[in-house]
């Protein structure tokens, strides 16, 4: 049967070319997966400027380093917060979207990651963009 739904690294904006770091995300899938859509792929803090920035997060200290992460993107990039969903999940949607907004983050999108996990999207506001 055809899949009817976009590829996971589609809906997650991974285009060809990105340059994409991964923090706290122990998936080998995904990353093999990454890496076949993007040679640039840095575990850990990247030594330039990202487009993107996964973060794989199991509590509330984790959501602190978003006020970190974000000096990682580019103006226009953005910052994944995967963490696990159903009742296996510790962090709520509000927990996601109020550390964004304490690092200066808004969230503009969700996304299921996988069967266990889903993401959720924070972008610098326009008005907040760093020049």
């Amino acid at each position: 049967m055809a899949e009817t739904t976009k590829p996971l690294l589609d809906k997650l904006g991974v285009k060809p070319g990105s340059r994409v770091a991964v923090l706290n995300l122990d998936d080998k899938e995904f990353l093999a997966r990454l890496r076949q859509r993007t040679m640039d792929v840095v575990i850990g803090k990247p030594s330039t400027p990202c487009d993107i920035v996964f973060v794989g997060a199991d509590d509330t200290l984790d959501l602190e380093r978003l006020k970190v992460v974000k000096r990682w993107i580019e103006p226009n990039g953005a910052i994944w917060v995967v963490r696990r969903k159903g009742a296996d999940r510790r962090l709520s949607d509000t927990d996601l979207i109020d550390a964004g907004l304490s690092a200066g983050l808004v969230d503009n999108k969700i996304a299921s990651f996988s069967d266990t996990h889903g993401a959720m999207r924070f972008v610098f506001r326009l008005k907040d963009r760093p020049r």
